[in-house]
């Protein structure tokens, strides 16, 4: 997993709340396991007129001025819905590596720190701000420091953000949960060591085959 330290990025915002996993990523898209192929369909009922997928030239996304965006500015509770990790993977394939807004649904936010992607979450008149700065300067942009858990604007104001020390440490050593748990393989191989000493009888030929 790719990861996350410091980012400068131009802004995308998408002044909308409640914006659920279905609209990132819609249901008809779910059809692969794999990572990949995804950012084409991101906000796919948005972004397109018709299956052709025609652009929508009023829809955000499609703007010239907002392409090669890689910051997300946001409504309240993004990512509601349905679970669906296919959502950050989209916007990860598209290429977005933060997320601002006031408020995550829960699982969509744990979801993104697998994904090597940084939700951030502001007050609401912190992300109005924002909202308005970005839509007032074309090549708006931000840097973004995790581990000074900072956004920092163009005219150099600082805004800071609260994160679990947790799930900074992964994001910023690029580990999701799996990659975490293997960087202790050698106590786990001590465990199961003294495990087939103390309790040999679990770990005979004829259980396992049961």
């Amino acid at each position: 997993m790719q990861p996350f330290t410091t980012h400068s990025g131009l802004v995308l915002p998408l002044n909308r709340v409640n914006v659920n996993t279905d609209e990132i990523l819609p249901a008809r898209f779910l059809k692969t396991v794999k990572r990949t192929g995804l950012g084409e369909a991101l906000f796919a009922n948005w972004r397109y007129l018709d299956e052709q997928q025609t652009p929508n030239p009023e829809f955000v996304l499609n703007e010239p001025r907002y392409q090669g965006a890689s910051i997300l500015v946001a409504g309240d509770n993004f990512g509601c819905g349905s679970s669906r990790e296919h959502a950050p993977w989209a916007l990860a394939e598209y290429g977005f590596r933060a997320i601002i807004a006031p408020s995550f649904a829960d699982i969509f936010y744990n979801n993104c720190f697998s994904n090597s992607i940084l939700p951030i979450a502001v007050p609401e008149a912190v992300v109005n701000a924002l909202m308005t700065e970005v839509e007032a300067n074309p090549g708006y942009s931000l840097d973004i420091d995790l581990a000074a858990q900072t956004v920092t604007r163009p005219n150099g104001e600082v805004i800071r953000f609260e994160i679990d020390a947790f799930r900074k440490e992964r994001l910023l050593k690029g580990l999701d949960m799996v990659g975490w748990t293997l960087q202790m393989k050698d106590d786990i191989a001590s465990y199961e060591q003294r495990r087939r000493q103390e309790a040999p009888w679990l770990f005979s030929d004829s259980l396992i085959a049961r």
